[in-house]
């Protein structure tokens, strides 16, 4: 079991959204918010795949960007 693989399908917002979450994550102390040490490799795993994934995280527009992906996950009220 510890050799299966696990594939997780994100739309690009998603992907641009979460990425930049992650950074927050990654850039605090992670003991403060996670509680098993297991849970950071992961974590970075993930960051950095949507890293390598992500041109839009080198943009001069990142912020526009990001604030226009957050806007179309938003749920309606």
């Amino acid at each position: 079991m510890g050799d299966s693989q696990v594939t997780i399908e994100l739309t690009s917002d998603e992907a641009l959204v979460l990425s930049h979450w992650l950074e927050k994550l990654q850039m605090t102390d992670l003991s403060q918010v996670v509680d098993e040490p297991a849970v950071w490799a992961p974590i970075h795993r993930i960051a950095g795949t949507l890293d390598k994934a992500l041109p839009e995280l080198f943009a001069s527009d990142y912020d526009q960007r990001l604030e226009a992906a957050r806007q179309r996950l938003r749920p309606e009220d």
